[in-house]
């Protein structure tokens, strides 16, 4: 017997469930070949379907079947389902960067669940908020400022993040949701470290990890001790910070992930630098470097040489600095890390004066690092190190921050529906209302990306001849008339012309670029944190070097 719509999507939403996402499209595409004049059980492929190119990260897909499953909620009068859709195009909307497009699909989302009642749907709706204005404000983060220190776009974007994850943990302690308490917890805490609220930010990490703890999730945990630390080094306490990182380290061998274990390693190293502890620096910047090395993580790798050769250098020790230095010189060319190449290529010009050897670093590389802001993927960075000469062009923190945190946001995203339901047209929460506003704009031209039959919904069957009820064929005719419409609302046309501009006749979205942060360097490139947040404490800690005679 041929296999029906719902038995096909009902094995997707299973491989799905285990995270095989790319099988699961396949039998959520095969189950829209086959189709189903259901429009409930459509909804809900469209919905998994969504959510499936969300985790395989192909955001232009995942736009286009949350917006096929706005259009089909919002024509059925299926509120609960319009606010969902809202929430999982406001989402993805979202990861693309388009933030005011998103704060639409926000609101939609809020309103309808205002309207119903609907309390977990409220503090979903702000959850998704508080998650967009976090993302607006670290997209535009500048990496030459402090957290606290932005400008005021940035930091009006970060205020109104963290009062709407306030709002959204009023409800959760109403509904007594521990561990979304947790989530939410864990953003409001990064959110008060950009701006610069550092003892807010430890209170909220410390009820996250408190949470944590309490449903044994390691994980979770782990990001609260490496947040905790974070957080330490800006006030100062780098002991305390130690402790963090050093709780961190445990949970990473814990958890067998080599990669954080590594992170953990390079934040230590780098706080027994501050310290003055080289001895354990280096100890803990090898641990890295084997790490890296196995991990065949080559930015990794530069950031450990790099690290040890500083702290070789500051014990005296020049041969080994000279080492660390030129392998630091060989990866940065290798990698194509323009400011890693200039910064060691200084540092080795220093050690070979003291070593006395030749000096051989090329004197327009010199007059250039004199003369330029080193730049960085858009950023400006001018730092010094070891002297007045040298220039340490390291990524800055918060450039890296605002591109690299992602991992540390997951509760951010929208999610594959839990186990107690099967396939309802629930997905995660935030986009809806803007994406209809796009279909009608776009008018046939979508037609043209859409898989189905020859209609503008995919999946969607026409009745046929031995269809029986009226009233079901009347709700497909609707569908059919919403969806060729070339006029949209006119509140919905005048707020996506607003958010959109002239942008209206693109119907695809470029993903966000892919990270050149290496598996074993933090979130936070620490090394930078260090040098904008400690520059003063740094400069006792520097060491001269001899000149040559």
């Amino acid at each position: 017997m041929e296999a029906s719509c719902l038995d096909l999507a009902l094995e997707g939403e299973r491989l799905c469930k285990v995270g095989d996402y790319s099988a699961g499209v396949s039998f959520f595409e095969a189950a829209m070949q086959v189709g189903t004049e259901d429009l409930q059980v459509l909804s809900a492929v469209y919905s998994q379907l969504g959510n499936a190119y969300f985790h395989l990260h192909d955001y232009s897909k995942a736009l286009e079947f949350h917006h096929h499953d706005l259009t089909l909620t919002r024509t059925t009068g299926d509120q609960l389902g319009e606010a969902k859709a809202s929430g999982n195009l406001g989402n993805t909307l979202k990861v693309l960067g388009r933030f005011d497009e998103a704060v639409v699909c926000c609101q939609r989302h809020l309103d309808i669940a205002r309207e119903l009642g609907d309390k977990v749907g409220q503090a979903r709706a702000l959850y998704n908020f508080g998650n967009v204005y976090h993302a607006k404000g670290k997209s535009i983060c500048w990496s030459g400022a402090e957290p606290g220190d932005f400008p005021e776009e940035v930091m009006t974007a970060l205020r109104k993040a963290a009062e709407y994850y306030e709002a959204n943990l009023c409800i959760m302690k109403e509904l007594r949701d521990r561990a979304a308490q947790g989530r939410t917890y864990g953003n409001l805490g990064n959110t008060y470290y950009l701006l610069g609220n550092f003892r807010d930010a430890m209170a909220s990490h410390e009820q996250r990890l408190l949470i944590a703890k309490e449903f044994g999730d390691r994980s979770a945990e782990r990001r609260a001790y490496c947040n905790l630390g974070n957080a330490c080094i800006f006030l100062g306490e780098f002991e305390r910070a130690a402790e963090h990182y050093m709780k961190a380290l445990q949970l990473a061998r814990q958890l067998k992930d080599l990669a954080v274990e590594a992170q953990a390693c390079y934040s230590l190293g780098n706080t027994y630098t501050l310290l003055q502890d080289y001895e354990r620096a280096i100890d803990y910047h090898l641990k890295h470097l084997i790490i890296a090395q196995d991990l065949d993580d080559r930015i990794g790798e530069g950031r450990a040489c790099w690290s040890l050769g500083n702290a070789h250098t500051a014990l005296g020790n020049h041969d080994q600095a000279m080492h660390f230095a030129e392998k630091h010189l060989e990866i940065a060319k290798e990698t194509g890390d323009r400011s890693g190449e200039l910064t060691a290529r200084v540092n080795v010009s220093d050690l070979q004066m003291v070593l006395g050897l030749s000096y051989s670093t090329n004197n327009s590389v010199l007059s250039e690092i004199k003369e330029i802001d080193y730049n960085l993927h858009g950023t400006a960075v001018k730092q010094t190190l070891h002297g007045s000469t040298d220039m340490l062009g390291d990524e800055g923190f918060f450039d890296l921050l605002s591109r690299f945190q992602s991992n540390r946001m997951d509760d951010q995203r929208c999610a594959i529906q839990d186990g107690r339901s099967h396939l309802s047209s629930a997905a995660s929460p935030g986009q809806e209302p803007f994406l209809r506003l796009l279909a009608s704009a776009q008018g046939r031209r979508l037609d043209e990306q859409r898989a189905g039959t020859g209609n503008s919904l995919p999946g969607l069957r026409t009745l046929s001849e031995h269809s029986s009820t009226s009233s079901r064929q009347m709700i497909l005719s609707q569908v059919m008339a919403s969806t060729d419409a070339t006029e949209p609302d006119d509140q919905f046309f005048d707020m996506l012309v607003k958010c959109q501009g002239s942008r209206l006749d693109d119907q695809r979205w470029a993903p966000p670029p892919p990270s050149t942060r290496g598996p074993t360097v933090p979130d936070e490139d620490f090394f930078s944190l260090i040098m904008r947040s400690q520059a003063k404490r740094m400069d006792e800690q520097r060491v001269t070097l001899p000149s040559c005679r």
